[in-house]
C-alpha cells in the first residue's frame, strides 16, 4: 500500500501513477510492503538532505528505509520524499518529459528501500540496469542515454 502526501499541492503526477511505478518495481523484485511518498518543495528537501546526509543543498529524491525494532514484524518498507521543484527542473535540463523523470525517481527511490545502492561502480551498474528494465516495461525510454549526450 502507498500512503501519498502532497500537502503543499505541488505539481506532480497522480497517486495512481506513483502506485503503478512502485507496484511494478516491487513485483519485479518479488517484494511487497507499505511505502510512504511525500512530495515537497526545495526548502523542505534541503533541510532533510542537510539533517540526514549532511549535504546542504536540495536534491531530487531521498529514501528512508524502515528499520523495524528487533522482534517486530512489519510490512513497512520506508518513506520516499521527492522534491517537485528539482524533478521538474532536471527533466527540463535533461530534455525529458516530467512524467518520465518522476517515474525514474520513484523507481530509483523504491529500489533504495529494497536495499539497492550505487556507491560502487558495480552497484551503480546493477541499479541502473534495473531502472532501465523497469522503465522500459512501463514504456519509458532509457534515462541514461539522454544523459550521455
Amino acid at each position: 500500500m502507498i500512503l501519498f502526501t502532497n500537502t503543499q499541492s505541488l505539481p506532480c503526477p497522480s497517486k495512481q501513477d506513483f502506485d503503478r511505478w512502485v507496484t511494478v518495481t516491487l513485483h519485479n523484485q518479488d517484494q511487497h510492503g507499505d511505502i510512504g511518498i511525500r512530495i515537497v518543495d526545495a526548502e523542505v528537501i534541503q533541510q532533510l538532505n542537510r539533517n540526514y546526509r549532511h549535504k546542504d543543498n536540495p536534491t531530487n529524491v531521498l529514501a528512508f528505509p524502515f528499520d523495524a525494532p528487533p522482534g517486530t514484524e512489519s510490512d513497512e518498507l520506508g518513506d520516499i520524499v521527492i522534491c517537485a521543484d528539482v524533478v521538474i527542473a532536471e527533466a527540463q535540463e535533461q530534455q525529458k518529459t516530467a512524467q518520465q523523470h518522476w517515474a525514474h525517481m520513484t523507481i530509483h527511490a523504491t529500489l533504495h528501500l529494497l536495499g539497492f545502492d550505487h556507491q560502487t561502480d558495480a552497484e551503480a551498474e546493477e541499479m541502473e540496469a534495473l531502472e532501465i528494465h523497469l522503465l522500459d516495461h512501463l514504456e519509458y525510454p532509457n534515462p541514461y542515454e539522454r544523459l550521455a549526450r
